[in-house]
């Protein structure tokens, strides 16, 4: 078995396409996604739940789906409560120093 040495890539910019050209780079406002983020882990958590109903009325074959769904949910929202503390904390600390 023959081994061969790591060979470098070139480095790109992702916003520059290959003959030179800036493509259009399209930037959300932190607004934008948070509610992005906020619809996102309530779907995990409407999945989450639609799961449970199905296992409960017995219609699950594989249990391990539901906990995977029941997981990502829990995850998704302990994000969330971690980024909502920070923001809490930001605002603290701003609201903190004198003009």
């Amino acid at each position: 078995m023959r081994i061969e040495p790591l060979q470098l890539m070139p480095v790109k910019a992702s916003f520059v396409d290959t003959i030179g050209n800036q493509q259009q780079v399209e930037t959300k406002s932190f607004g934008e996604f948070l509610s992005d983020s906020l619809k996102e882990v309530n779907t995990l958590k409407k999945q989450s739940e639609v799961a449970n109903m199905k296992l409960a009325a017995g219609q699950v074959e594989d249990i391990s789906e539901v906990v995977i769904a029941g997981e990502k949910a829990s995850i998704a929202v302990q994000l969330t409560m971690q980024v909502r503390n920070k923001m809490v904390e930001a605002y603290q600390e701003i609201m903190r120093m004198q003009v």
